[in-house]
């Protein structure tokens, strides 16, 4: 036990209770229920739920699994591989895993992000055996301070009945501080959340948990696994530049301040390649109020471009995550990490009059947005936080590239094969086409702008020829409901959506 080992656990009553991932993975039993720390490939427990998975090859059993998001280090892989995982909530990213969720081996409970604590906390979900949290560090009084996310973990933690804490030595002591848990009240009683500006602090540094609950520390040492993120194409920089354009032409209008609104965007490229066209732009002091703060954050901050960023986990390249912890004295003061009940909370999303840019699947002529199932059936990854602040948002923006799978598949269709948010949900609709604006119109309005500004070339005839044939039959949505699917059918059949 090394002295950097000791200062990491300072209420010195708990530092007897450390012992091995092993030792610790023998406190959960087949048909318990697990609550992790991890948001998306970020602070997830790292040890014990490996030595579990490895217990589970020897020695069969099945949890309920329950996290922020998705988890790095291939955790979900494994697990799934490990035959461990019965049910699993409330998003992910594992190919492996996917494919057992696509099989049925797996039930997976596909939930808005800030609905499964509190789901938890009244009892609609089973409630958590154990939870495995995190940590840098434990406080004098037992509090656990998180890594670099936070997830769902504090609700874990505080609604468990033991609590496995993880403390990481690989993970900075200068992220403590970086926290703010805040846990609403109890209904019928429940007061505002008293978030009024992205920089607000409310809570603790730490998640209060009682030290007795506290029934196991293991120690580890591994990081969080790197964003896979990739540079903007031309694509990617269209679409920004489609939205800078907008967005310049809302604050001519005086329907945004120069400094916009708090800017909130998903996960993964073309978010955040998107974002970082912010750069280029004649924005200026933008504030963030996200679920991830990705590369793009980092770059913006450095640029001046953006003076505070709320998030609930960060999730970096490799390159950028040493840049950022070479620089953390720098950063953190511009940076508050939440529970992401908070950070996606609508009441909250709506008082900011957040500006929301996430990534669609696809999407239809009058403005309904698949982000989840490949041609209606299979998962992909999660609804997330999409639909967090799409409803609530004060622009609701959805981006994507106009084709996929080597322009075989148009990413603009007649009609989704799978909703994840509706027309009264999508404000913004984004290709590197065009932008279609579809506030205050009426569903024939919006497939007029769709078609004009969002569909690629090639497909624009065939989608025009569905459309004046819809309008010829009539009705406040006009659809050929028999032919809606067609192009989505045969993909199926040949691989392609292009006319046989």
């Amino acid at each position: 036990m090394t002295q950097d080992y000791l200062n990491r656990i300072r209420h010195k009553a708990l530092r007897d209770r450390v012992v091995s991932a092993d030792q610790a993975a023998s406190l959960i039993r087949d048909g318990m229920v697990l609550g992790m720390s991890g948001f998306t490939r970020s602070g997830e427990a790292k040890a014990v739920p490996m030595a579990l998975a490895e217990r589970a090859r020897r020695e069969p059993l099945k949890v309920t699994l329950m996290t922020g998001a998705s988890l790095g280090n291939d955790l979900d892989k494994t697990l799934a591989e490990a035959k461990v995982l019965s049910r699993r909530i409330p998003f992910m990213s594992d190919p492996v895993l996917r494919r057992a969720i696509n099989a049925g081996e797996v039930m997976y409970i596909d939930q808005h992000l800030s609905e499964t604590v509190e789901q938890l906390r009244t009892c609609q979900l089973p409630p958590v055996d154990i939870a495995i949290v995190e940590a840098v560090a434990i406080t004098e009084t037992g509090g656990i301070i998180p890594t670099t996310s936070v997830g769902n973990s504090a609700s874990f933690a505080l609604l468990a009945e033991k609590v496995i804490v993880e403390i990481n030595l690989s993970q900075s002591e200068a992220l403590e501080g970086l926290h703010d848990i805040y846990i609403p009240t109890y209904r019928p009683t429940r007061t505002p959340v008293p978030v009024v500006t992205p920089e607000s602090r409310v809570g603790f540094p730490f998640i209060p948990v009682p030290p007795e609950r506290i029934a196991a520390i293991v120690i580890s040492t591994k990081l969080d696994s790197s964003s896979t993120i990739h540079d903007p194409d031309a694509e990617t920089r269209a679409i920004a530049g489609h939205l800078t354009e907008f967005l310049k032409n809302e604050v001519q209008h005086s329907r945004l301040p120069s400094h916009l609104h708090p800017l909130q965007a998903g996960i993964g490229t073309i978010a955040n390649a998107v974002l970082h066209g912010f750069i280029d732009s004649p924005f200026h002091d933008l504030t963030m109020y996200s679920e991830v703060l990705q590369d793009s954050t980092f770059d913006l901050m450095d640029a001046g471009k953006m003076v505070f960023a709320s998030g609930s986990s960060i999730t970096l390249s490799e390159a950028k995550y040493r840049d950022v912890m070479g620089r953390f004295a720098e950063f953190k003061p511009k940076l508050v990490l939440r529970p992401q009940e908070i950070s996606n909370h609508p009441e909250v999303v709506r008082r900011l009059g957040l500006i929301c840019i996430n990534t669609a699947l696809e999407f239809d002529l009058y403005g309904n947005v698949n982000s989840t199932h490949v041609m209606g059936t299979q998962m992909m990854n999660g609804i997330g936080g999409s639909g967090d602040f799409a409803r609530n948002a004060y622009l609701s923006v959805f981006v994507t590239k106009s084709t996929a799978k080597g322009g075989n598949v148009s990413s603009v269709v007649p009609m989704v094969s799978h909703v994840d948010h509706t027309e009264h949900d999508v404000d913004i609709l984004v290709t590197e086409q065009g932008l279609a604006d579809l506030r205050g119109l009426a569903p024939r309005e919006r497939a007029r702008v769709v078609l004009q500004n969002c569909v690629a070339p090639e497909w624009r005839d065939a989608m025009e020829d569905y459309h004046s044939r819809a309008l010829a039959r009539g009705g406040h949505t006009p659809h050929l409901i028999e032919e809606a699917l067609s192009w989505h059918d045969r993909l199926r059949r040949t691989g392609s959506m292009k006319s046989e």
